[in-house]
């Protein structure tokens, strides 16, 4: 599969905030289309379990699991990310959740724009299986 669209853009040239701005839709879309794909259900609780898994500390944690398995050009664009100054921080957000957060975005945009869609499904399932292992071992 390649982008939707197919305008000229050089990833390497965006701020890692404007990777992050397109890689917040996309992480989103992928989460949207998991639950959707296991039936259907009432939107509220559509959205409900999606917000569960783009917010900020699970999208933390989602960054923090993916990252033995992230190749250096990736770990460079999760780092810029990381290390992005947004102008401000939600109320409701622990800072350094919102960082690790800003950097998945900004790894997710970067991977997308440069068409690496098979690349963003294996991190995305990676997060899948790590998030899955996490609520099994809560249960015990």
């Amino acid at each position: 599969m390649e982008r939707f669209l197919q305008d000229s853009c050089d990833p390497k040239q965006l701020s890692p905030l404007t990777l992050a701005f397109l890689g917040d839709a996309v992480f989103e879309v992928l989460v949207r289309e998991k639950i959707v794909c296991q039936g259907s259900r009432p939107v509220s609780q559509l959205h409900r379990l999606s917000v569960r898994d783009v917010c900020c500390k699970a999208q933390a944690a989602a960054g923090k699991a993916i990252l033995p398995e992230l190749t250096e050009e990736e770990a460079a664009v999760y780092q810029r990310g990381k290390n992005a100054h947004p102008g401000h921080v939600p109320q409701n957000a622990d800072q350094t959740d919102y960082h690790e957060a800003t950097a998945l975005e900004a790894l997710f945009g970067y991977l997308y724009l440069c068409g690496k869609i098979d690349r963003l499904t294996y991190l995305f399932e990676t997060i899948q299986t790590f998030q899955h292992k996490t609520e099994n071992d809560k249960g015990t």
